[in-house]
């Protein structure tokens, strides 16, 4: 997984956001989109209590993203985290890694593991 920072800052507000984007995340866009969806637009200590709680296996790497967004906003704008929101979270798809296992009389059976693009945007509130 690649964390990394934004190089294009036409969407993001550089005065009150700060953005995390994860790519090749190794599971679908859907799977992501599922938790995505539950957190979007909420504050961001009740974004965390969600994603420790849920049981899908898409919270984690979410939840990576969401601590280097407020990381992120801490040390670029030096806000504190208790009054952020998740202003956008999205979930694009990704590369399809193809590999082959191995099968009986020397074939070969064809696996596609998609993997996603994930950015989550933090906001100051007002």
């Amino acid at each position: 997984m690649i964390i990394r920072k934004r190089k294009n800052k036409k969407e993001v507000n550089r005065y009150t956001e700060a953005c995390a984007i994860g790519q090749y995340i190794s599971m679908s866009a859907h799977k992501a989109r599922r938790v995505i969806d539950q957190i979007r637009g909420r504050s961001y200590a009740e974004t965390l209590l969600i994603l420790e709680l849920m049981p899908y296996r898409a919270c984690y790497p979410i939840l990576k993203l969401v601590y280097s967004a407020a990381a992120n906003v801490n040390h670029n704008m030096q806000f504190n985290e208790a009054n952020l929101i998740i202003s956008k979270a999205q979930v694009n798809k990704g590369k399809t890694v193809k590999k082959l296992k191995p099968q009986a009389r020397g074939r070969g059976y064809p696996l596609k593991k998609p993997t996603c693009h994930i950015t989550i945007v933090l906001k100051a509130e007002e």
